[in-house]
């Protein structure tokens, strides 16, 4: 079978992602420490590694990011407070595009020929998210090993997202629930780091939006 890496959160996208994939592909997942106040994601990206049957799992530590970032985005910035709809101040600067190196690093040493990350429609306000950033990112890699590659040392990669199959969120969870079953409540999403899902921030409201229109009966533990 062949093998595919995925960024690896423990949110419903990645999670789901996986499940959308499994039949197809022997799956990889690494999970990012970057300084993220919501670091619940990494033992729920623990977890689901474990259900889903991962062939391997690392957690890498890039929490030196946190300073590079400082308070340019509120998901790492201790001093800013986390908005309940999109702004700006939500895109961590280029996160993707480091996740996906890191990731694509690894496809390539591991013989992989597919690189994920849990992207949908719904993330158009992100510029990291979009096809087109994807396919240029996906172009330079491939460039960048361009002679591995040529004397068939290294494999061409493919850069996938649910958003370049034009897969919403509530598309992702339809195909996570039949594999998951109510296991996908247990997916992390918040962006707070509370012993349940906030409920008020933009990625609680997203979550709850997804579910409605999937027709899922939510039963995430939510604040409020």
């Amino acid at each position: 079978m062949k093998k595919a890496v995925i960024v690896f959160s423990g949110g419903v996208d990645s999670v789901c992602a996986v499940s959308f994939l499994k039949s197809k592909y022997d799956l990889y997942g690494i999970t990012f420490s970057y300084g993220q106040k919501a670091n619940k994601e990494i033992l729920a990206a623990k977890s689901f590694a474990k259900k889903l049957g991962l062939k391997q799992h690392k957690i890498i530590d890039i929490g030196f990011m946190k300073d590079l970032y400082g308070d340019s985005n509120v998901l790492t910035s201790a001093k800013r407070k986390i908005p309940t709809k999109f702004e700006y101040s939500i895109v961590v600067p280029i996160r993707n595009a480091v996740f996906l190196s890191i990731a694509s690093a690894w496809a390539f040493t591991l013989d992989a020929s597919l690189v994920v990350y849990g992207a949908h429609t719904g993330d158009s306000h992100y510029p990291d998210c979009r096809p087109a950033f994807a396919k240029k990112l996906e172009s330079a890699f491939n460039q960048g090993e361009i002679d591995g590659i040529n004397s068939k040392l290294r494999k061409n990669i493919e850069i996938w997202s649910p958003y370049r199959q034009g897969l919403s969120k509530s598309d992702l969870l339809k195909s996570g629930v039949k594999v998951l079953g109510d296991s996908i409540f247990k997916t992390w999403s918040c962006y707070s780091n509370k012993k349940y899902h906030c409920g008020v921030c933009e990625s609680c409201n997203n979550r709850k939006i997804a579910f409605r229109k999937a027709g899922i009966t939510d039963k995430t533990k939510y604040l409020k």
